[in-house]
């Protein structure tokens, strides 16, 4: 099966698009001031018009075992780092990317199994 290419931004945002005339327009990208952040967990929410992607860490912290959640050995915390908030346009045109580029990296790599379970491998039994 012939690799396809990941589409950019703008191809993404014009598929299925009448286009009345072919204008080039030269995009310059600024990331003088663009930060680079980790994140292994988000959140959602929407409103009639935007959405919100929480996103951020997973931490496992210990919780001592003590008081009304005793035999709780440790918990999950989710600490969110930072917000983006998009127009739906805006979210389509990511969503397509990256449902792109997580189809190419598992037709490369193999499946991404979402549930830890299944990631999990057996040692062999002697």
């Amino acid at each position: 099966m012939p690799e396809e290419a990941t589409p950019t931004i703008d191809e993404a945002e014009n598929q299925d698009t009448p286009q009345p005339s072919k204008r080039q327009v030269r995009v310059r990208i600024n990331d003088r001031d663009a930060k680079t952040v980790y994140v292994n967990a988000f959140r959602s929410n929407a409103s009639v018009d935007e959405v919100i992607l929480d996103l951020g860490l997973n931490v496992t912290v210990p919780t001592g075992g003590a008081g009304e959640d005793e035999g709780v050995s440790s918990e999950v915390r989710f600490d969110i780092t930072d917000r983006v908030v998009m127009n739906f346009y805006t979210a389509k045109r990511m969503a397509l990317l990256l449902g792109n580029l997580v189809r190419q990296h598992e037709q490369q790599f193999g499946e991404l199994k979402l549930n830890a379970a299944d990631r999990i491998v057996q040692p062999p039994q002697n």
